[in-house]
């Protein structure tokens, strides 16, 4: 009895009998989310891992009692989800992927553009997320990411390098840093992160009026990361790539 009805029935009212729990009917899964979960468990339980090919349509259909429309239908989500990848030839099949980085962009890009994610949080996740990176790389070292980072530097110090190349050369430049400390986790938040802040980027730096200022800035702290990762300074690496992305970040007005 809550404090109204006692107060009721205090003053000899007749208080209202108190509510019984909110019965509704339960929605039934459809078919499709009935085989999204069914695939969903392989993966927990390790029997599908990377690279692995789904049964056949009409065979997994069968041995899951559902429609074949349910079996492309869970195809078609988990695709979008980046989790498996369909490829079509003789050797095709439907696998799962081990590259999630696309659905990871498409997800950010679509919602920082619905400012469902503020610029500033997702420019304060970039830097929690690099400063990481900036350490482990100086550690680690990986050459596959080292590499990138070097072609990325030579692509922006290019002489009459086009907006467009220099901010596809600074994407490509954060994605080797965080390959070079050797964290795929990191390496595909990264990249997700810059590619889906991308278009942002490259129109701030369409409309920067002092582009020869602003591009031999951005050269100088690129390359003054890459050379406190080359170091193993990664004290240095991780302060220096904050500042860098908070100071672009303000300077583009991002």
């Amino acid at each position: 009895m809550d404090r109204t009805q006692a107060l009721a029935w205090y003053q000899g009212g007749v208080p209202t009998a108190p509510s019984g729990p909110d019965w509704k009917p339960l929605r039934r899964p459809s078919a499709h989310e009935l085989v999204i979960g069914a695939i969903e468990d392989q993966i927990d339980a390790g029997a599908l891992r990377v690279g692995d090919p789904l049964p056949p349509e009409r065979e997994l259909a069968a041995r899951l009692g559902v429609s074949r429309a349910g079996v492309r239908e869970a195809v078609r989500v988990l695709e979008s989800q980046g989790v498996l990848r369909s490829r079509p030839g003789v050797d095709g099949g439907t696998f799962v992927t081990p590259v999630p980085r696309e659905a990871l962009t498409r997800f950010l890009r679509l919602h920082i553009a619905l400012s469902n994610f503020a610029v500033e949080d997702v420019v304060d996740a970039r830097v929690v997320l690099e400063r990481a990176s900036a350490a482990r790389a100086a550690a680690a070292q990986v050459e596959e990411g080292m590499a990138a980072m070097r072609d990325a530097l030579a692509a922006m110090e290019a002489v009459g390098v086009s907006r467009e190349d220099f901010s596809a050369a600074d994407t490509a430049f954060h994605s080797g840093l965080a390959e070079a400390s050797g964290s795929a986790v990191s390496a595909a938040l990264t990249v997700s992160i810059r590619t889906a802040m991308r278009g942002p980027i490259l129109e701030a730096l369409q409309r920067s009026t002092s582009w020869e200022a602003v591009s031999a800035q951005l050269r100088a702290e690129h390359r003054a990361v890459y050379d406190a990762v080359a170091a193993g300074d990664g004290e240095t690496a991780a302060d220096l790539v904050e500042r860098h992305v908070r100071r672009a970040a303000a300077d583009l007005h991002l």
